[in-house]
């Protein structure tokens, strides 16, 4: 009891507010048949009374495990508590073998009358939370856990977020490996929060050996798990916002009508904390994963192939400016037709020089498509553009966005054209950070009949990139490498002393956050103050506070007002868990509104 009231302080002063104790934590979980004991039993419900006033000042839902008589019989309960009170008892209800000699599972009773008072005494509980949105808890045990009727799917279905289990399973060679595959498919399938409290040291050593093997994972994630055999508190904070716009999105989720779930209620203080958890700062890219990598290249090619073999183009055109995303395309490109047993020279690369073209990219562009073996084209379109500039008016020394996109329409009109001319299809270059950021000409860039890139970020591109400079030749290897030395740009105002002088990320911010904060738009649904907070924590060593609000606002801005470009985005294969698409994955008005988004990023304080 004195090292549970030890534990309940420590993670207190944490900020923890689900404390959970593994199963007969108050009288260990190897009594045998102690358990039938009138001293034990006495002394678990007076150690149970101790911790109900013990908790009087804590914020925060503690459940700890004992064995309880209720009329006549003993069974293995978790005790539920908060702020002095006790919430409800809920027992085992499926007994693995060696603990039927002590303990009942047919629970005819939902009332149990302890200390002259009247509790809950039932599996079908739903503890809610009055402040914290969506903060629901049910319990179970690891031995129903591991068992076919499970309660996780019913407990969710009924409106229970996180799952507090308590468990006294032994170790064996193997046991913890399946533990974890069971928690991470059980709380994938169920959009659960799981924390999974086991026996540990301390435990008898009679017949089975404990290690305290605990673990807190959410949809299929280990946030913290405990090294075996060291006993001691993990702590994680799991995100129940998430899990609900996770169920809302999927709606898989169907609540069984035979039964009737008790909800009982608690408050317990939200107030501010620290993150125990950290955030990937690039959540699309899988770190140091070359099979991943290598898997998405072929996702990317098996969906160009199947476009080729339903059009049967006689070419693939492919406009290359030295850049990241139309290297990417073109190595998808070579790929897909490597699979189709067509000839390279099929592909037709097309590099176009113009007035922002520098001598770096275009010799890059030109390098690498010499080295894959590709038809490299060179159609420099200054007179092109030019004469455009004659025929509607437009000064050539303005710099503006119609000296811009004229360059880039022009561009896409030459591809557009060289594929009629050639029988072939436009292999569009364009990636899902542009897309979220309207970061295109509409009708230019923007446009064409099949796009390999739709799906893949550029945070995402760099690595893909990457990994295909490394497993490549000397003379690729090197000319990818100083592609992706090179500054992200459209090229598209001249430079300065041969240098680019268009930045990207100068104008529309780093992709670091952009991709970042598209990720928690769309794939977590957080709103935008949630996004700051985990920002702040994820780039404090990167970026000040003021410049990641500054990026946030922007990128709402443009997320918002570019709706109206992707609303007819060329077709191009989904790869990962987020896409732009139209025809399914992001289905939004073109004119949506976007001031309940900025008014909450207004009232951000920093």
């Amino acid at each position: 009891l004195l090292k549970i009231k030890e534990d309940i302080n420590s993670a207190v002063s944490n900020g923890a507010k689900l404390i959970v104790f593994p199963e007969l934590s108050l009288s260990g979980a190897t009594c045998g048949d102690l358990f039938f004991q009138d001293v034990l039993l006495t002394a678990c419900q007076n150690a149970i009374l101790d911790l109900v006033s013990f908790s009087s000042d804590k914020e925060a839902v503690i459940v700890v495990g004992a064995p309880i008589r209720n009329l006549g019989n003993i069974y293995n309960v978790a005790v539920v508590i908060s702020k002095g009170e006790i919430l409800g008892f809920v027992p085992k209800k499926y007994l693995p073998n060696e603990q039927t000699r002590y303990f009942k599972d047919d629970c005819l009773v939902n009332e149990i009358n302890f200390n002259n008072k009247v509790y809950p005494f039932t599996t079908n509980i739903i503890f809610n939370d009055l402040t914290i949105s969506n903060f629901a808890v049910s319990v179970e045990f690891g031995d129903e856990l591991f068992s076919p009727n499970s309660k996780s799917n019913d407990y969710a279905s009924n409106g229970a977020y996180i799952i507090a289990c308590l468990s006294s399973s032994n170790e064996l060679v193997g046991k913890s490996e399946f533990r974890r595959n069971v928690l991470i498919t059980n709380t994938a399938l169920n959009s659960l929060g799981y924390v999974y409290a086991n026996a540990g040291f301390g435990e008898s050593t009679t017949d089975l050996v404990f290690s305290g093997h605990s673990l807190i994972v959410e949809n299929g994630n280990i946030l913290a798990e405990s090294t075996l055999f060291e006993n001691g508190i993990i702590y994680s904070d799991i995100d129940v916002d998430f899990l609900s716009f996770e169920r809302a999105k999927n709606g898989c989720l169907t609540a069984n009508a035979l039964e009737v779930y008790k909800r009982v209620e608690f408050t317990v203080k939200s107030d501010s904390f620290a993150l125990t958890r950290s955030y990937n700062k690039m959540p699309f890219v899988p770190t140091n994963d070359f099979d991943r990598f290598e898997l998405i290249l072929k996702m990317q090619a098996s969906a160009l192939q199947k476009r080729i073999r339903h059009v049967n183009p006689k070419t693939l055109v492919v406009g290359v400016s030295g850049g990241l995303d139309s290297t990417l395309a073109l190595l998808v490109a070579v790929r897909a037709m490597k699979s189709e047993n067509r000839d390279l020279k099929d592909i037709l690369a097309i590099t176009m020089p113009c007035f922002g073209t520098t001598k770096r990219t275009k010799n890059n562009a030109t390098v690498l498509a010499e080295a894959l073996g590709v038809t490299l084209k060179e159609i420099n379109i200054k007179l092109a553009v030019t004469q455009h500039f004659k025929d509607i008016g437009q000064d050539e020394n303005l710099t503006d966005v119609t000296y811009e996109n004229s360059q880039a329409r022009e561009r896409t009109q030459v591809l557009m054209d060289v594929a009629n001319k050639t029988g072939g299809i436009v292999i569009g270059t364009g990636d899902l950070s542009e897309l979220a950021l309207g970061w295109a000409t509409y009708n230019g860039d923007h446009m064409s009949m099949y796009s390999v890139n739709a799906s893949v970020p550029k945070t995402l591109i760099r690595y893909l990139v990457n990994y295909e400079a490394e497993r490549s030749g000397k003379v690729i290897k090197d000319t990818l490498k100083d592609i992706l030395d090179t500054p992200v740009s459209p090229e598209l105002i001249p430079p300065k002393e041969g240098e680019i002088s268009q930045k990207t990320e100068d104008i529309v911010g780093p992709y670091l956050l952009h991709d970042f904060y598209l990720y928690y738009v769309l794939r977590c649904g957080f709103k935008p103050s949630k996004i700051f907070f985990i920002a702040k924590n994820t780039f404090k060593k990167e970026f000040d506070d003021e410049t990641l609000l500054k990026w946030l606002k922007n990128f709402y801005n443009r997320f918002f007002n570019q709706q109206f470009k992707r609303s007819c985005v060329p077709d191009g294969a989904k790869i990962g868990s987020v896409g732009l698409s139209p025809r399914g994955d992001l289905i939004m008005p073109s004119d949506a509104c976007k001031n309940e988004w900025l008014y909450e990023i207004e009232n951000i304080k920093i």
